[in-house]
């Protein structure tokens, strides 16, 4: 039987897939407004930072904001690459290519994303990753090649060039969010949203942006809370379940959402290309999703603080001070064990594998 570890954080980055992959085509539409594209990447991140501070004084004054580890001052140092990489660089790239590239297009070519995440979480970060996620990460790969060739002298077209490099940015991201994912998601969200929010808009005045109409700002407020803010909530949640490479799999059905989106709003053709790269995406997603992981293995002690109930890897004393009722948060040690079960390297299961 399948436990809730094991089920909330697909049902989260699929969750989160889908909000984000609606924010492609309605970018365009606003794009085609005449809205400046550094201007709206500001835009978007800026609603995500003020719709979840609104959220978060409100579950402060409920009292619900103690279910969440907070952030503390070591974390700082990632959180400042994370906006950087994520919500300066990412946005930009995606919103100039966006410009000259169909929504269609775009939103598939955000495929890339999860291939870099998976890329990054194995070579860099070393995070198990067996064949069956090699092959669907190729696959993607594939699919985006196929979507961005334009044939001829011409290649792959800067716009292609442009969301590639978005998706590389993003999947640096995704990477750095893992290190804070035991922390509170809505503060990670929302630090990150106001802070690429501030700088992107600063960027875009200083180089001429004006402001837009009061219904195109709120259009990119809405889409950005939604799409960006409760998006990267879902995210960092399926991050702390499944470890990066996996959540970056299950994310790849973003592209999806919003290819579907674009040929309902933008009546865009359904092309051979878009057919085949659409395909060969298919079948590296099957291949991340259909992954069973399971073999004897060690847990070293460690000591942390997260949102946790008391399950098979929680079975500790708490002092007179630590929260009552579960979930709770509190410092905690974890003693060393050696077990056999399905898992993802999540918080706690983030070892080293022999091949």
């Amino acid at each position: 039987m399948p436990s809730l570890r094991s089920t909330s954080g697909p049902t989260m980055a699929l969750a989160s897939a889908a909000l984000f992959g609606a924010s492609t085509p309605l970018a365009k539409l606003l794009l085609g407004g005449g809205v400046d594209p550094w201007l709206l990447a500001g835009l978007l991140y800026l609603g995500s930072g003020v719709g979840l501070g609104i959220l978060h004084l409100i579950r402060r004054m409920m009292g619900i904001a103690a279910a969440e580890a907070p952030l503390n001052r070591a974390d700082l140092p990632w959180l400042a690459l994370v906006v950087l990489s994520g919500g300066v660089v990412g946005p930009l790239l995606l919103m100039i290519g966006l410009s000259s590239t169909p929504a269609s297009t775009a939103a598939l070519l955000l495929n890339v994303e999860g291939f870099a995440t998976l890329a990054i979480a194995w070579v860099v970060f070393k995070e198990n990753v067996d064949r069956r996620l090699l092959l669907g990460a190729f696959a993607i790969l594939a699919g985006a090649i196929v979507l961005s060739w334009q044939g001829g002298p011409a290649g792959v077209g800067i716009g292609a060039i442009a969301i590639i490099g978005a998706c590389i940015a993003w999947g640096i991201d995704n990477n750095l969010t893992r290190k804070l994912s035991a922390a509170d998601p809505m503060q990670i969200a929302m630090i990150k949203g106001l802070a690429a929010g501030a700088v992107n808009l600063t960027l875009a005045f200083a180089h001429g942006a004006r402001v837009p109409a009061v219904p195109e700002l709120a259009a990119a407020g809405v889409i950005g809370f939604l799409s960006y803010g409760v998006s990267l909530v879902l995210f960092v949640l399926a991050l702390r379940y499944l470890g990066s490479a996996r959540t970056g799999a299950y994310f790849s059905t973003a592209p999806f959402i919003g290819a579907v989106l674009a040929v309902v709003l933008f009546g865009e053709p359904v092309t051979g290309q878009l057919v085949i790269a659409a395909i060969l995406m298919g079948i590296g997603l099957f291949l991340h999703l259909a992954e069973r992981h399971d073999h004897q293995h060690v847990h070293e002690a460690m000591e942390h603080a997260h949102r946790h109930i008391h399950d098979e890897h929680h079975q500790h004393e708490h002092g007179p001070d630590d929260a009552s009722g579960e979930p709770h948060v509190h410092v905690h040690k974890h003693q060393p064990m050696t077990h056999r079960h399905p898992h993802y390297p999540d918080l706690h299961h983030r070892h080293g594998h022999i091949h």
